[in-house]
């Protein structure tokens, strides 16, 4: 894949990849090239077989302080329609990670505002340091919320949590984030990237087969209808009845020994 700028991807043996967010001096926000970057790297990942979970995290002390917003403020002049074009291009692009098959976690290191919380939504599980910063201020700007944040916030905390956040524009920290379930755990700086990796490791661990209708049965929030639950799991647990993930794994408990699933 070609180079790329303001973001790393790395791999590491046990199946999890890793995207960095490289650009701490603008504390990632996301710059025309970290775009670009990243629709290279979710591509690429979506047609690797070999990754089984995707971690999402900042360099520096930002998880990300969201879209660069100053190309609009250098454009009063714009049309409506020239921006609408763009954002939607901009909004498809960073959303892009929910494409992926395989579970994908938000390691929020730091600040994530606007677009870069929306960006936490996106992934499957969100888990945060202690000190971290989260929030989605757009009407303070002067804005309406994008990337799919009117969507993505009542999906993860509720409509109740969402309105309040999204109507005062507050920032919250990451124990309050915790309370209100916008992140699932909060752990400690020193240890964070250490215990988020080895979580990712023990996800991608599971296998492969289940794990991916485990993520399409759980998304956007799950069945919403429980006939449509009842008769998807009807069919989708005895796919995964019918592998030879299933009977490596009876073996294994059987051996109390960790199991070694291949996604067949």
């Amino acid at each position: 894949m070609p180079d790329l700028t303001h973001l790393r991807l790395e791999r590491t043996s046990d199946g999890v990849a890793v995207l960095t967010l490289d650009n701490p001096d603008m504390r990632n926000a996301m710059s025309d090239e970290m775009t670009a970057s990243w629709v290279s790297a979710i591509d690429e990942l979506a047609a690797d077989r070999s990754v089984r979970a995707v971690v999402v995290t900042g360099e520096g002390s930002a998880f990300c302080s969201g879209g660069n917003t100053g190309w609009i403020a250098s454009e009063p002049d714009a049309s409506v329609d020239y921006l609408r074009t763009r954002m939607i291009a901009f909004y498809r692009a960073w959303l892009s990670i929910r494409k992926l098959e395989v579970p994908t976690v938000a390691a929020v290191n730091g600040a994530a505002i606007g677009a870069g919380l929306c960006l936490a939504l996106a992934c499957d599980i969100r888990y945060a340091a202690r000190g971290a910063k989260l929030g989605a201020p757009f009407v303070k700007l002067g804005m309406h919320a994008g990337m799919a944040g009117t969507y993505l916030l009542p999906n993860v905390v509720g409509e109740a949590h969402a309105r309040d956040l999204l109507l005062t524009g507050r920032i919250v920290d990451a124990d309050e984030a915790l309370h209100l379930g916008l992140v699932s755990r909060v752990i400690d700086p020193e240890s964070f990237r250490s215990e988020v990796l080895e979580t990712a490791a023990g996800i991608a661990a599971t296998a492969p087969i289940a794990s991916r209708l485990t993520k399409l049965a759980l998304a956007d929030g799950g069945h919403r209808d429980f006939e449509a639950c009842v008769q998807w799991e009807a069919l989708a647990q005895p796919i995964t009845l019918a592998t030879a993930d299933l009977q490596e794994g009876i073996r294994a408990s059987q051996e109390k020994r960790p199991p070694a699933f291949t996604g067949a």
